[in-house]
């Protein structure tokens, strides 16, 4: 990518596995003002979006017993999930990863809520928190 076209890495959402999506509507819409971001239910979850500045909040439901957020909440109650950082090129961001020993739980980018290539970072290589890389 043309340097002038980088934008450098930046947060593209925050995460929450939360019991109910319903629940905290009330909170972010109307009580913050975070407008609604449409995004595609994946992995099991119902994921609500809310538009936070640049940024999004994420509400991951569980939609079935035994999907990774139904499993995160069991072991560790609702809270943050994970954080995603946009970055400018995913496929080298993917290998300098792999070339300092960072365990990927993606090895190839797949299509993520937005519809954007996303990859996951395992949390054993990351202090225990789980990475999701995104393409802007």
């Amino acid at each position: 990518m043309p340097a002038e076209l980088r934008r450098g890495t930046r947060i593209a959402h925050v995460g929450f596995a939360v019991q109910s999506n319903d629940a905290l509507r009330p909170l972010l819409r109307d009580v913050l003002g975070l407008t609604d971001a449409p995004l595609t239910d994946s992995d099991g979850a119902r994921i609500a979006g809310y538009v936070a500045g640049d940024a999004l909040v994420e509400l991951l439901e569980p939609a079935v017993p035994g999907t990774p957020i139904a499993k995160f909440i069991d072991k560790r109650g609702p809270g943050i999930h994970h954080i995603c950082l946009a970055v400018d090129d995913l496929d080298a961001t993917l290998e300098r990863c792999r070339a300092t020993g960072i365990v990927l739980v993606d090895q190839t980018p797949r299509v993520g809520a937005e519809g954007k290539r996303v990859a996951f970072l395992h949390p054993k290589s990351t202090g225990g928190i789980l990475i999701e890389l995104s393409e802007y």
